[in-house]
C-alpha cells in the first residue's frame, strides 16, 4: 500500500499540477494512517460471545439487583413469618413511689404521719403467644410466601434472558459495525486507487480537470463516511462494556468473530411449544394466577374458628417502708387458651368478591399475554423466513456486483469507461455489501428475539 502513495510517473507538468499532487498525497496518507490504526489489534481484551456472557452474568448490575431482591424473598419464605411458631417475649420492670402519708386510728383518733415513704418494685416476665389454628390462613401466608419466593426466581430468570437477548444483539451489532468500516475501507481504496489512475491521466493530459475534480470529491466522501463509521463502532463498543460493567467503559476489546452466524435450522412448531412451557413471562403469570388464589383462601379462613395459647412466667419483688412487711417476692406460672371465632366484621364479603375478580383478572391476563405472544413470534417468524430469502438473493446480487465491478474496472482502465460509470459500479457493489450485512444482522435479531420468547436464549452460552 505504501508504494500506491505517489503517482507512478514522473511529474513534469506546472507548478499548480505538482500542487495539487501534493495535497492530494497528503490526504491519502491521513486516510491510510487512519486505515493503519484501525487495523490495530487490542490483544490484551479478546473476547467471544460465551466469555462476555459469563463475564457479564457476574458483573451485570441489573442482575445483581435481580438477584439480591429473589434473596430478599427467599429469606422471608420460612414457616416463622408465615406464623407457625409461638413468639416469646423476655420483659422487665422497675417502679418506685415516694409518698407522704396521714392515718387517723378510728379508735383512739391518733393521727400517725409519714414523710418520704419510698417503696419500689421489680417485675419481670416470660411470655409466650402461640396461634395454633387460625383457619388454615397461617398455612395460605406459607404457600403465598413460597409463590413469591418463585416469582422472585423468575424475575431474575427474566433479567437473565433480557441481558443475554440484549448483549447478543449489540455484539452482533459490534461485528456488523467491524464489517462495514472494512467495507468502507475498502470503498477508500477503491477511491484512492481511482483518483491516483485519474491524476496520472490528467497529468499526461488523457482526463479533463472535471474528472480529476470529480474523483477527488468521489475520494473526500469515501473517506468522511469512513471516519464517520470509527464513531459507530466506538458507540457500540461503550455499550458492550457497560452491559458487561466494565468499571472503564472505554475499554478496549478485540471481538474474535468476524461475521454474523444466521441459524435458518429453527422450527416454528418447536418454538411456540417451547414457548408454552417455559416462556418465563407466561411462567409469572400462572404464578400470579395462584397468587390471586390463595388471597381468596386467606379472606376465607376467617370463617373458621381460631384457637391461641397463651402462657408465661413471672416474678414481682416489693420493698416496702412503712408496710407490715419489709419486702414481698411472687414468682408463678400462668396459662390459657382462647377459642374462638369472628361472626361479623362487615368487610368478609366485600373482600371475597373482589378476591373473586382478582382470580379472574389473573386468569384474563394469562390467556391475554399468551395471544400477545402468539402474535409477536407469529410476526417474528415471518420476518425471519423473509430476511432468510433476502439473503440468498442478496448473495446472489453480491456476486454479480463484484464481476460487474471487476469488469467495469478492467474498461475504465482501458479508457473505454467513463468516471461516473466507474463510480456507478463502485457504488453498486458497496450498496450489495450494505444491503447483505443488514439482511444478516435483521435476521439475527430475529433469531435473537425468537429464542428469548421460546426461552431458549440460554443457547449462546454454549456456543
Amino acid at each position: 500500500m505504501k508504494n500506491r502513495l505517489k503517482p507512478n510517473i514522473k511529474v513534469t507538468a506546472s507548478s499548480y499540477i505538482q500542487i495539487t499532487i501534493c495535497e492530494s498525497a497528503k490526504k491519502i496518507l491521513l486516510i491510510t494512517a487512519i486505515l493503519a490504526m484501525s487495523c490495530t489489534l487490542y490483544a490484551q481484551n479478546v473476547y467471544t460471545l460465551k466469555s462476555c456472557l459469563e463475564y457479564g452474568l457476574e458483573n451485570n448490575y441489573s442482575i445483581r439487583i435481580s438477584k439480591n431482591e429473589q434473596q430478599i424473598n427467599k429469606n422471608s419464605a420460612t414457616k416463622a413469618n408465615a406464623g407457625y411458631y409461638p413468639t416469646v417475649d423476655l420483659s422487665g420492670r422497675y417502679s418506685g413511689t415516694v409518698n407522704d402519708t396521714k392515718s387517723t386510728v378510728r379508735t383512739t383518733n391518733e393521727t400517725e404521719k409519714s414523710t418520704g415513704v419510698f417503696d419500689n418494685t421489680f417485675n419481670a416476665g416470660l411470655s409466650l403467644n402461640w396461634t395454633i389454628f387460625d383457619g388454615f390462613n397461617i398455612t395460605t401466608n406459607y404457600k403465598r410466601l413460597k409463590e413469591l419466593e418463585a416469582i422472585g426466581e423468575v424475575n431474575t430468570r427474566i433479567t437473565i434472558e433480557d441481558f443475554i437477548a440484549n448483549f447478543t444483539a449489540e455484539y452482533y451489532n459490534y461485528i456488523q459495525q467491524k464489517i462495514r468500516i472494512n467495507n468502507f475501507r475498502y470503498a477508500v481504496s477503491l477511491s484512492k486507487e481511482r483518483l491516483r489512475i485519474v491524476e496520472a491521466r490528467y497529468l499526461i493530459g488523457n482526463m479533463s480537470r472535471l474528472d480529476l475534480q470529480q474523483a477527488r470529491v468521489d475520494f473526500n466522501a469515501d473517506s468522511s463516511k469512513y471516519v464517520k463509521q470509527h464513531e459507530l463502532l466506538h458507540t457500540s463498543r461503550i455499550r458492550i462494556n457497560e452491559l458487561m460493567a466494565n468499571d472503564d467503559v472505554d475499554k478496549n476489546i478485540e471481538i474474535i468473530d468476524s461475521i454474523i452466524d444466521v441459524d435458518e435450522l429453527l422450527i416454528f412448531d418447536d418454538l411456540w411449544e417451547s414457548t408454552l412451557q417455559t416462556n418465563a413471562e407466561l411462567l409469572k403469570s400462572e404464578r400470579n394466577v395462584t397468587l390471586a388464589q390463595l388471597n381468596m383462601k386467606s379472606v376465607n379462613s376467617r370463617k373458621y374458628p381460631y384457637l391461641r395459647l397463651n402462657s408465661g412466667y413471672g416474678y414481682t419483688f416489693n420493698r416496702y417502708e412503712t408496710n407490715a412487711y419489709r419486702q414481698r417476692q411472687v414468682a408463678g406460672l400462668d396459662f390459657g387458651l382462647t377459642l374462638g371465632i369472628n361472626i361479623f366484621d362487615g368487610t368478609r364479603r366485600s373482600q371475597q368478591k373482589n378476591a373473586r375478580i382478582e382470580i379472574e383478572n389473573a386468569r384474563l391476563q394469562r390467556t391475554q399475554l399468551e395471544q400477545s405472544l402468539r402474535a409477536d413470534i407469529t410476526n417474528l417468524w415471518q420476518a425471519y423466513l423473509n430476511n432468510i430469502d433476502m439473503l440468498k438473493l442478496e448473495h446472489e446480487n453480491l456476486i454479480a456486483a463484484k464481476q460487474n465491478h471487476e469488469i467495469a474496472m478492467d474498461r475504465y482502465m482501458l479508457g473505454d469507461l467513463s468516471g461516473i460509470e466507474m463510480r456507478e459500479a463502485q457504488k453498486n457493489l458497496l450498496d450489495a455489501e450494505e444491503r447483505i450485512l443488514s439482511a444478516q444482522y435483521d435476521t439475527k435479531l430475529c433469531e435473537i428475539s425468537l429464542l428469548q420468547i421460546s426461552g431458549k436464549v440460554l443457547k449462546y452460552l454454549e456456543k
